[in-house]
């Protein structure tokens, strides 16, 4: 299949009954424009020929003519009420399909591209896509349907009016298509300043209280209008276009409109055709005219239309996560680690020959000073690069082979950044899956949000990311999360450190407690009961593995944990930057 096709599949998955309804229905309506233009011939022949039995003939006309209006009217509404279902339904599944798309992405992809890229796709260009696209679709089908159809009339009429219909109206169709190359260009040029627009606007909002905080809302509004102005200066150059467009089409249209009644009258001086057929070649000039003078800017429309669905095909093939082998939803033996090195960037190695191996089943910690590594090698086992050098391993099967679906089945990452839908507690702790009732209990408790929920109730609104809950909430609210799902490997980044000294004690104690997990804690309280509770404490620096061992090991040692753990009086409760130089 074409990748074009992959996403433009979505609009008739289902709806194709729909959609053939409407073009047929849309087929009829310019054959009843026929029937109107021939009975205002039919009514000037009348009069002019002085036919017998005139008024006669001109009341069956008048019967003949109310019958087809009530007619044309039924066949004229039905599509538009089928269409704006089909519209409707088709724009769903195609919004579905993208989303549905940007959700295959790997967590890298949102870690490293931009979000307003994916905002401006699923709203202006989505809109454009919607009116250019389908909506122009209908139109041009009938538009051309109208010009063939006038144009047969016409030559039923008179084959030399015919003539001169098309070679009045080849003219313009050639500037208007050479035109319409320039505005899918401008198009695009419209949503890639949207995308830098919503990016700004984005920026600004959720930043607004540092904004505030520094006094700096005279450069927030300057940096707006900067970025409006740009967006709008683009769009205007594109509508000055599509202006443009549209005045070639009336310019041509007149001209067209007036040859051919020019030519029509000559014809008809010379008794070659009737008054009657003048007015009805004239009258069906609208049919010919109209797609003249739309079907070039509908089409250039649809082009530029259809590069915005290809940009979006693009957009969605871009960091996807590749398939591969699927492993089962339990550690058998070990995680493994061997001479890992990775960098953000080619010359700054975050992780250097980095090696480790965590049992199933066991409690490690990991620990070091801002910069050393710990959370970049967290995010490695949740797949979040393959741009590693050395070995990931899960029970001996290579991290980069693994499919990253089923890895997260495996794998649950609480991060230090904890994200909220603007819904109910309850939604947030099971992200709007169904569990066993005593289940969503049991993780509720577990993670501290017990007294929470007994104060503000399961449907408690969070509000926008969580702004109706403090930090510590939130970040329970996250934990909660991993400890409902019960993924057999629980790694936490700094899973605690919005949390209160005390409550922070009690929930990872309580995560050291559960049975048949295998947990790997970044962390940088050093409280000695929960360092106590660990098989195995990794401590980096700069990257690389510095010591490990258990508590009493490595502090027998008194080396560079030892120097940690006694820096703030004997339990270090934080880690701030990293040991003195002399240890």
């Amino acid at each position: 299949m074409q990748p074009f096709k992959t996403l433009t599949h979505a609009f008739y998955r289902k709806n194709k009954l729909l959609y053939i309804a409407v073009m047929f229905l849309m087929l009829l309506s310019p054959i009843f424009r026929v029937i109107f233009s021939w009975s205002l011939g039919e009514i000037l022949d009348i009069i002019t020929l002085k036919k017998p039995n005139a008024l006669e003939a001109l009341m069956n006309l008048l019967y003949l003519m109310i019958g087809v209006g009530l007619l044309n009217f039924l066949i004229d509404l039905l599509p538009y009420r089928l269409k704006s279902r089909f519209i409707a339904k088709a724009m769903t599944q195609y919004k579905d399909q993208v989303f549905s798309r940007l959700s295959e992405k790997s967590i890298s992809a949102f870690s490293t591209e931009n979000t307003s890229r994916y905002l401006s796709v699923l709203n202006n260009d989505i809109a454009s896509i919607e009116e250019n696209y389908l909506n122009r679709s209908f139109l041009l089908v009938y538009e051309g349907v109208n010009f063939v159809i006038s144009l047969i009339i016409m030559f039923w009429y008179s084959w030399e009016l015919a003539l001169a219909a098309i070679f009045l109206c080849s003219l313009p169709i050639v500037i208007s298509v050479v035109m319409g190359k320039e505005l899918t260009s401008r198009e695009k040029a419209v949503s890639d300043q949207n995308e830098r627009y919503m990016g700004s606007l984005k920026d600004l909002l959720t930043g607004f209280s540092v904004i505030k905080s520094f006094k700096a809302e005279a450069q927030a509004k300057r940096l707006f209008h900067n970025a409006s102005t740009k967006a709008e200066t683009v769009k205007c150059r594109r509508r000055w276009w599509d202006g443009l467009l549209m005045a070639v089409g009336n310019f041509c249209g007149l001209i067209f409109q007036f040859g051919i009644f020019f030519i029509g009258a000559y014809l008809a001086l010379r008794g070659q055709i009737t008054a009657g057929a003048v007015l009805v070649t004239v009258n069906l000039c609208n049919g010919i005219m109209e797609p003249v003078r739309v079907v070039p800017q509908y089409w250039a429309s649809r082009k530029a239309a259809k590069g915005l669905i290809e940009k979006q095909e693009e957009l969605c093939a871009e960091n996807t996560t590749k398939p591969g082998k699927t492993i089962q939803p339990k550690l058998e033996t070990a995680i493994t680690l061997q001479n890992v090195s990775f960098g953000y960037e080619a010359d700054q190695l975050a992780l250097r020959n980095l090696s480790a191996a965590f049992q199933a089943g066991k409690k490690y910690a990991i620990v070091g000073g801002s910069g050393s590594g710990k959370s970049t090698m967290l995010n490695l086992l949740m797949g979040a690069s393959s741009d590693y050098t050395g070995s990931i391993a899960v029970d001996g099967q290579e991290l980069r082979e693994i499919d990253r679906r089923s890895l997260y089945e495996l794998m649950s990452l609480i991060g230090q950044n904890v994200f909220l839908f603007d819904d109910t507690l309850e939604n947030n702790i099971t992200m709007f899956r169904k569990f066993p009732k005593e289940q969503v209990e049991r993780a509720v408790e577990r993670s501290g949000l017990g007294a929470l929920v007994a104060e503000k109730g399961a449907d408690y609104c969070c509000g926008e990311n969580g702004g109706g809950l403090s930090g510590g909430e939130r970040q329970r609210v996250s934990i909660a999360r991993c400890l409902l799902r019960g993924a057999p490997v629980l790694l936490l980044d700094e899973a605690t450190a919005a949390l209160d000294n005390q409550t922070a004690y009690a929930v990872t104690d309580g995560i050291l407690q559960l049975e048949g997990l295998t947990r790997i804690v970044v962390t940088h309280r050093l409280e000695q009961g929960l360092m106590e509770q660990y098989d195995e404490i990794l401590v980096l620096q700069e990257g690389s593995l510095r010591e490990k061992g258990t508590f009493a090991q490595l502090m027998a040692q008194k080396g560079y944990f030892y120097s940690l753990f006694t820096l703030e009086g004997g339990h270090a409760e934080s880690i701030r930057g990293e040991a003195p130089a002399s240890l």
